[in-house]
């Protein structure tokens, strides 16, 4: 690229060993360092977050390997494209000349787009490179994932940013207008993005200043990255198992952290109450009744006052869950019952606890020698409530701990009393 290119474009790595952050993979012991070392490429799917280098590797591997290098983006191209590259690759194959066949954001291809690379990887016209910044269990057919290894890349850390201003410095011949404390707040807005990076170095190194800027004038003249997180993709489903996780673990700490992860990066605060009050049903149920309360109460509070005001209803319902007596006996109970009923099919209840509201239902035995609790001693029958069909069972067994452990005792005492007065019967 000449002086007029972008700086990310510049400072792009013209050999493997320049990639940063990737040694697990491009390093002689990693997956692509063994294949190029044999020269023999097998296809794959390259996945990790933004600006990690992965457009820059799929042309550094055809270039250590002696390949054609043919790119086509998923966003812009249909199957006449498609169907002109692969073209293309056959003529030069007949020549004896293999193309790799780099496919940007190939997630965006549909099935049936994808099904139309299978015959072509599978004979050997193409090496399929494919780049995609979402989870490919959920986004490529399981017939092109069968044919291609998936290689994670990382999200760059602090030192391989680092590294990338140091080159950026060495191409422009100085050093960037940052303090110190500027320099590291500048490394962390990246967020593991490197192209980001770079485009914010560019923009300092045009811009001519006085004197090196602090922290407080770096974020004054730039604008911060917005974290990574797409509501409808994996880094959503992420988040919100890490909040759900760290709430069932009782800490408060990690939970508020993932919950703030999400919010910040612009998630609806009714999702998150959602996933709040579903957890407090499932993960505390009795064991602190209060639990499901204290969410209800949340969601309230933030209808009532809206954002940001009432985002902090919210921290509090996070702070109670993680802070509760944990309990999923009432979970267990659900599936458990939920099972016993659909395998029973409609087996009658006992006629004496149905009610008889004609003459008929009462001449056949409905209501018929019911043992009204309230007259008994203690205000408890004793009576057996079960089909006829059926053994009794028990689907909830409360946990020993919170409130449930008060619940287990209430529920030995009846246990015994139904056993003496069953018994004495």
């Amino acid at each position: 690229p000449g002086e007029a290119a972008p700086l990310a474009d510049r400072l792009r790595p013209t050999r493997l060993e320049e990639v940063i952050g990737q040694n697990h993979l491009t390093g002689p012991t990693g997956a692509i360092g063994r294949m190029v070392a044999a020269r023999r490429l097998s296809s794959m799917v390259l996945w990790g977050p933004p600006g990690t280098g992965k457009t820059t590797i799929a042309r550094l591997l055809a270039d250590a390997v002696g390949l054609r290098f043919a790119a086509i983006s998923a966003v812009f191209s249909g199957v006449a494209d498609l169907k002109k590259m692969f073209a293309e690759a056959r003529d030069h194959a007949r020549l004896g000349q293999r193309t790799l066949l780099f496919v940007d954001e190939i997630h965006r291809f549909n099935r049936a787009q994808q099904d139309g690379f299978l015959p072509y990887v599978e004979d050997g016209t193409v090496i399929l490179v494919g780049a995609t910044t979402e989870n490919p269990s959920f986004e490529l057919n399981a017939a092109l994932l069968s044919r291609a290894q998936v290689l994670i890349l990382n999200r760059l850390d602090a030192a391989a940013l680092d590294t990338l201003l140091a080159r950026a410095e060495t191409v422009e011949a100085r050093a960037l207008p940052l303090t110190p404390p500027a320099r590291a707040a500048l490394v962390a807005s990246a967020d593991g993005d490197g192209r980001f990076l770079l485009n914010q170095a560019e923009t300092l190194f045009s811009i001519d200043l006085p004197e090196p800027l602090d922290p407080a004038g770096l974020a004054a003249l730039l604008h911060r990255r917005m974290a990574v997180y797409d509501k409808d993709r994996e880094g959503h489903y992420n988040l919100i198992s890490a909040l759900h996780k760290s709430l069932r673990g009782s800490d408060p700490q990690a939970a508020l952290y993932y919950m703030a992860r999400m919010l910040v990066a612009g998630e609806q605060p009714l999702y998150v109450l959602r996933r709040l009050v579903r957890f407090a049903s499932e993960d505390i149920g009795l064991a602190d009744p209060q639990a499901l309360v204290q969410c209800l109460a949340a969601k309230d509070a933030y209808d009532f006052l809206g954002s940001p005001e009432g985002e902090l209803a919210i921290v509090q319902a996070c702070l109670y869950l993680a802070t509760a007596p944990k309990s999923n006996a009432a979970y267990k109970a659900q599936k458990a019952a939920w099972k016993t009923a659909r395998d029973t099919g409609s087996l009658m209840p006992p006629p004496a606890i149905l009610n008889a509201p004609t003459k008929l239902m009462k001449s056949i035995g409905y209501g018929r020698d019911y043992a009204y609790d309230h007259d008994a001693p203690d205000g408890f029958s004793g009576d057996d409530y079960w089909p006829a069909e059926m053994a009794p069972q028990t689907f909830y067994t409360p946990a020993p701990r919170g409130f449930e452990a008060k619940i287990a005792e209430r529920l030995a005492y009846w246990d015994g009393l139904r056993a003496e007065r069953r018994g004495g019967g």
